[in-house]
């Protein structure tokens, strides 16, 4: 087989690329290892930033999402039983949006049937070749049988234990990681929300978070031991659990009910530099991973998106390079920035099991000069909406 860009991962960073592209007539082939299914099973974050949204409806694949998303205008910060709110709106003029990342799979998917697109399902043994000449090509296995995929271009956007990152040489690689000495317990249950926007809260038996997906459907989660499984944690001792982490007029409120999924998450800030290696290029997990806090794994992708296919556009529309060979540049820019986002609302909300009385009470200050100061909140509602791309 022949195409313009093979792309690696049926995730929503490889579908909204491929989709992208197809709307500029350049062809590309997904290859995906998992089924269908599993890939819309996997139950992710749901708060789109407002870039991640305009390329949606540039993909042609946002009625859905505007019809059935909530938009939030704020998003509330509690510690103790002290709680206050950051008006997006107000202080940036833009909100998030509340809508699945399985959902925003689901739309993709359909968008690339409809038009015929060509996505390869259980691939298996999947390498990159020549990805440092000008012809590279993909080969893999499917039920067994061997395939080729000659290309100009390998997008790999498989994941953090995907092949492509590691198709690039060692001594080329530059990581940076920080692990957390915490997870995220999550459940998913079919109960109203608790408030109408997200609260996360600071408290001293440990960080909570209140999300939902719709007005039936909401995602609880808890920071929990490493050690712990979900085995560990029955339906009635996480919510109990939650309840003490949350203020208490809004704990009498929460409306509880049987999980319908339940998972534990590690948490981790990683970068891997650069992101291009001759015609590869890594996008979204592939390339870097944030904690959950503040949302900006998905909407990472979705700025590594914009800068691969709109290069991509200018390469073929323009026969220009500047856009694929500034790649990695301008995604880093904004990838480290969402880093420092994301560790640093971590840092200010989460317990630390080497948190000594003074980081405590430097937590506490904090939360007080950001519950006061417009400035403090304005900078949180920036990054918290998404920087512009």
């Amino acid at each position: 087989m022949k195409t313009q860009v093979a792309i690696i991962g049926g995730g929503p960073s490889g579908l909204l690329l491929s989709q992208l592209l197809y709307t500029r007539g350049i062809e590309s082939i997904v290859l995906e290892r998992k089924t269908k299914d599993y890939v819309l099973g996997r139950i992710r974050a749901g708060v789109l930033e407002q870039g991640m949204v305009s390329l949606m409806e540039e993909a042609g694949c946002a009625d859905r999402l505007h019809e059935e998303c909530f938009v939030h205008d704020g998003t509330f910060v509690a510690y103790g039983e002290k709680m206050f709110r950051i008006d997006f709106k107000e202080l940036t003029g833009t909100p998030v949006i509340v809508y699945g990342q399985t959902e925003v799979t689901r739309d993709l998917y359909e968008a690339r049937e409809k038009a015929d697109g060509k996505i390869e399902f259980n691939v298996e043994d999947v390498v990159i070749n020549n990805a440092d000449t000008d012809a590279p090509y993909v080969t893999y296995t499917v039920d067994g049988l061997e395939r080729r995929i000659d290309c100009d271009f390998v997008a790999g956007c498989d994941g953090f234990h995907g092949v492509s990152r590691r198709t690039i040489p060692a001594d080329v690689l530059r990581e940076y990681e920080k692990v957390y000495p915490f997870g995220w317990l999550g459940i998913l249950s079919e109960t109203p929300p608790v408030n109408h926007e997200l609260i996360y809260s600071n408290s001293e038996r440990g960080f909570a978070l209140a999300s939902m997906r719709n007005e039936n459907l909401c995602r609880y989660y808890i920071q929990c031991s490493l050690a712990d499984t979900e085995e560990d944690w029955s339906d009635e001792a996480f919510w109990d659990e939650f309840k003490k982490r949350i203020p208490a007029h809004q704990a009498e409120k929460l409306i509880t009910g049987p999980s319908i999924e339940k998972s534990i998450a590690p948490l981790r800030s990683f970068v891997t530099e650069p992101m291009r290696w001759g015609r590869l290029f890594l996008c979204g997990d592939a390339a870097h991973i944030v904690p959950p806090t503040g949302a900006k794994g998905l909407n990472t992708a979705a700025s590594d998106v914009h800068y691969l296919y709109n290069g991509l556009r200018d390469y073929y529309e323009n026969g220009s390079s500047e856009g694929i060979d500034s790649y990695s540049e301008k995604a880093l820019a904004r990838v480290w920035k969402a880093e420092r986002f994301s560790w640093w609302f971590s840092s200010l909300m989460h317990r630390y099991p080497d948190q000594t009385e003074f980081d405590l009470k430097m937590q506490v200050a904090e939360l007080e000069y950001l519950s006061s100061n417009k400035a403090a909140q304005q900078a949180m509602a920036e990054n918290y909406v998404g920087l512009p791309y």
